[in-house]
């Protein structure tokens, strides 16, 4: 167990206090559900600086890291198109989820073939997640109202969307080749 890890799990056991703090019907609770979703997307950042920084990457935290990654994201944007009930959101977060899930399982299929490296993470990537949690950090802050800040959360959403679209055919097109070869029968 070292930091890096402890951190990654934190930001599991986080996910039921993100969403008891989103359900509680109190004016703060956008605003507190938000920093602790804000939280858990910093210390995201900060245990994979001291990974590498410290030379701590375990197998566990390979693992783990991107799974906690997912599952908070995910829960984020199921509260928010529960909460929202819109195209807006509701098609940029099945658009992101389904993404997600495609990816993960071609990572893995890849990773069996020994090709895992052609489907590694792109900065376009880094891109995708900075306007994702900005726009989510911006859509729990606030209630479901037309105002600037869900606007803009929305403008984000639909931007992490289309580069989430644009990573997941760059993807595919790494990984076209092996997926298209021919398996000799035995």
């Amino acid at each position: 167990m070292n930091i890096p890890n402890i951190l990654t799990i934190l930001r599991v056991l986080l996910i039921p206090v993100f969403i008891l703090l989103f359900y509680l019907p109190f004016t703060w609770s956008y605003l507190a559900a938000s920093a602790v979703f804000t939280f858990a997307a910093i210390t995201d950042w900060f245990d994979g600086y001291l990974a590498r920084r410290l030379q701590q990457s375990t197998p566990f935290g390979a693992f783990l890291d991107p799974v906690a990654d997912k599952l908070i994201v995910a829960v984020a944007l199921v509260l928010l198109v529960g909460e929202h009930a819109n195209l807006w959101l509701t098609l940029p977060a099945i658009i992101i989820i389904g993404r997600e899930i495609m990816v993960s399982a071609l990572r893995e299929w890849m990773a069996e073939l020994g090709a895992r490296a052609q489907v590694a993470v792109s900065s376009l990537g880094k891109w995708k997640t900075t306007a994702q949690m900005v726009a989510l950090v911006l859509l729990l802050a606030n209630p479901p109202l037309p105002t600037f800040w869900v606007m803009l959360g929305y403008a984000l959403l639909i931007v992490a969307a289309a580069l989430t679209l644009w990573s997941m055919t760059q993807y595919l097109l790494a990984a076209w080749p092996h997926l298209m070869s021919t398996v000799e029968k035995k």
